[in-house]
């Protein structure tokens, strides 16, 4: 195997013998075999859009099957193999859909010769998978920077295809989404493209993950209105309970409805903690607040949680025995020997019984102190305060906003996120989305004339607020270059879903950007050197280093 998509990448090259995240070979050569058979797929499909078919089928798959390779998603070798089986149909079925449009325009049929990726084809089952995915890797780019630029794309396409996927799942749409994931995955195939190419698909790329979060965004708000600023509790009461990670709201939705009237309560944990400021989920009287922090802490926190765990999307970590009989997987999430919540099938609502039935098999899980947090800031609640917080920007009694969204994850250096935010001067604050905040968002830092010194957007899903943050003080001040904006980024990241929003970043021209905890493995040298030399895109430093940037 050879894996070097997120930030642990093993000695910051790539990992070779087993994932840092716990995937196995034989996983993560089933996810390269997937990925391959997906970038066939978009070949076809973009084909079948030149003929003019309209095939969302086809899009949401791509997007499904690449949110389904993002770090900490799909373990299970059973699983991936079925997802590679429909992979395998989908394409037969792109491919038959496109031919058929050849004929009828073409008056002839298609003879032109295909890449391996579209039309390799195996009845041997998963051995056979493995097998093939061991040859079709990262590695199989040879060239290093065509490489790099290619899975830098790959990444980010994950990422956009992790919001979209979400945002269907909402029933909210937009299929130039779907066909540019497309696009962009056939371009892979293509050994004709330059790397000036890939940089032009890369930043096309940030372009398409803004519009996949506002989709998202809408979907959320659409769905369950606009975040309200809640304080959460971040104990445990006396009686059953459920705690749900992950990020799929609609899950937790339809577990709330299902545990209603039971005498069950709902703890939200990681990402899942903006959704206590839903309207639409708040509402629920037995959603009672936050249990634990980040994804990356889930093994001692699950095991300190005595009731039964919901996993609903990425940041699976390998359980425990102490919990493994009771934590549940749903929709993409998949472990060995994990019991599995199945998909919803003909517009009916999961049925999430065993997990309820297990929480009142085990009944009380004792009560547990905590303190209260808030959450719920993001852009339409910041719009209410906009005169406050632009009169605050010009008397300076805000001297600048720091962005330091993102994720959170193990590596020591990580600590730097917890010191700069203490050490930051007292007029700063810190707008922040994604489970990064956990670095911080238990500190008492304060308030600026009611202003939270820590500005909780959300989920890393919800970083679009602090794009349209950015992008709303840009206009209020009647500038014309965002960079001129008193907004720092210090952005860190751990995998593909910030890669989506990186590239936002990017594509929206902000330059000068702190990436941290170290920069990307997938970026080669010559690819670095375009970053920096077209955005300034730097590496963390020390917090003396960057805070006396910061404040200069």
């Amino acid at each position: 195997m050879f894996c070097f998509q997120c930030s642990e990448s093993m000695k910051g090259t790539g990992c070779t013998v087993q994932g840092i995240c716990g995937k196995e070979p034989e996983v993560a050569d089933l996810q390269d075999l997937l990925i391959w058979i997906l970038k066939g797929i978009s070949l076809w499909g973009v084909k079948a859009q030149e003929m003019g078919v309209k095939d969302s089928e086809t899009g949401l798959y791509v997007a499904e099957g690449l949110f389904t390779t993002i770090t900490n998603v799909d373990f299970d070798p059973e699983s991936l193999g079925k997802k590679i089986d429909r992979a395998l149909n989908v394409r037969r079925r792109i491919e038959r859909i496109f031919k058929e449009a050849y004929r009828k325009e073409k008056g002839k049929e298609f003879s032109e010769p295909m890449p391996e990726a579209c039309t390799w084809e195996s009845s041997r089952g998963v051995e056979s998978y493995k097998a093939k995915g061991a040859q079709v890797g990262v590695l199989d780019t040879q060239d290093e920077d065509i490489r790099s630029l290619r899975e830098l794309l790959t990444y980010g396409l994950k990422g956009i295809a992790a919001y979209t996927d979400h945002a269907y799942i909402l029933k909210h749409s937009d299929n130039s989404i779907l066909d540019f994931l497309q696009e962009a995955l056939a371009s892979c195939l293509n050994d004709s493209l330059t790397a000036e190419d890939y940089v032009a698909l890369v930043l096309k790329a940030g372009e398409y993950a803004v519009k996949a979060m506002a989709l998202l965004d809408e979907a959320n708000t659409g769905s369950y209105g606009n975040p309200e600023i809640t304080s959460v509790y971040t104990g445990t009461y006396e009686g059953p309970g459920i705690l749900v990670s992950g990020h799929d709201l609609l899950d937790l939705e339809e577990l709330l409805k299902q545990t209603e009237g039971k005498g069950i309560n709902i703890y939200t944990h990681g990402e899942m903690l903006p959704a206590n400021g839903y309207p639409g989920l708040k509402k629920f009287s037995h959603l009672r607040g936050n249990f634990g922090t980040s994804w990356y802490n889930q093994q001692k926190e699950f095991e300190e949680f005595k009731g039964p765990i919901l996993m609903t999307t990425n940041c699976i970590q390998r359980p425990r025995e102490s919990y493994k009989d009771k934590i549940f997987t749903t929709g993409l999430v998949g472990w060995p020997e994990v019991s599995h919540i199945p998909n919803r099938v003909d517009g009916k609502e999961k049925d999430f019984t065993p997990i309820i039935e297990k929480a009142l098999e085990i009944g009380d899980i004792g009560a547990r102190p905590g303190k209260k947090i808030v959450v719920g800031l993001a852009h339409d609640q910041l719009s209410k305060v906009s005169d406050k917080i632009i009169d605050a920007v010009k008397t300076g009694a805000i001297k600048k906003f720091v962005v330091m969204g993102g994720c959170d994850g193990h590596a020591k250096k990580r600590q730097y996120y917890t010191d700069l935010a203490e050490r930051l001067p007292k007029d700063m604050v810190i707008l922040t989305a994604g489970c990064a905040k956990y670095r911080y968002n238990m500190l008492d830092l304060g308030d600026i004339g009611g202003i939270p010194r820590v500005v909780d957007a959300g989920q890393c899903n919800d970083s679009y607020s602090l794009v349209v943050t950015a992008l709303k003080l840009k206009e209020a001040f009647g500038l014309e270059d965002i960079n001129d904006l008193p907004i720092e980024y210090d952005i860190a990241w751990y995998e593909q879903k910030a890669v989506a929003v990186l590239l936002a970043l990017l594509y929206m021209g902000v330059k000068g950007i702190r990436l941290g905890p170290v920069l990307p493995a997938f970026i080669s040298p010559n690819v670095l050197k375009v970053l920096v030399e077209n955005f300034d895109i730097k590496p963390i430093r020390t917090v003396e280093e960057d805070l006396s940037e910061i404040v200069g």
